[in-house]
């Protein structure tokens, strides 16, 4: 997968939000000016080849407060659909946001 793909439809019109990510992003209220900067910024940090009906990436880029956000995207030859977005747990990823922390026994 190619950061510089979702860069370049990452645009107001190319845009599509699942009912999911709609309801998350109010939920856990990030705007999609957000969404944008982090995936403008970002990098992929996780592929997930066989996800369906296109594959997705996590991305992790910076909010417009510059707040690590992680972005989880697809997209096919038009659109960039964005299926949810969060702001990372520090106790469950890495110090940079970038790593899943193993799980304590």
């Amino acid at each position: 997968m190619d950061i510089d793909i979702y860069k370049k439809l990452c645009h107001d019109e190319t845009i599509v939000m699942t009912s999911h990510a709609r309801y998350r992003l109010t939920e856990r209220d990030i705007a999609l000016d957000d969404v944008e900067q982090a995936i403008l910024s970002g990098k992929i940090i996780e592929e997930y080849p066989d996800d369906m009906p296109f594959p997705s990436c996590l991305i992790l880029g910076m909010a417009a407060n510059h707040a690590p956000l992680h972005v989880v995207a697809s997209y096919d030859n038009d659109f960039l659909y964005i299926i949810t977005a969060y702001y990372p747990d520090p106790e469950k990823w890495s110090e940079d946001f970038s790593t899943r922390k193993e799980p304590e026994t």
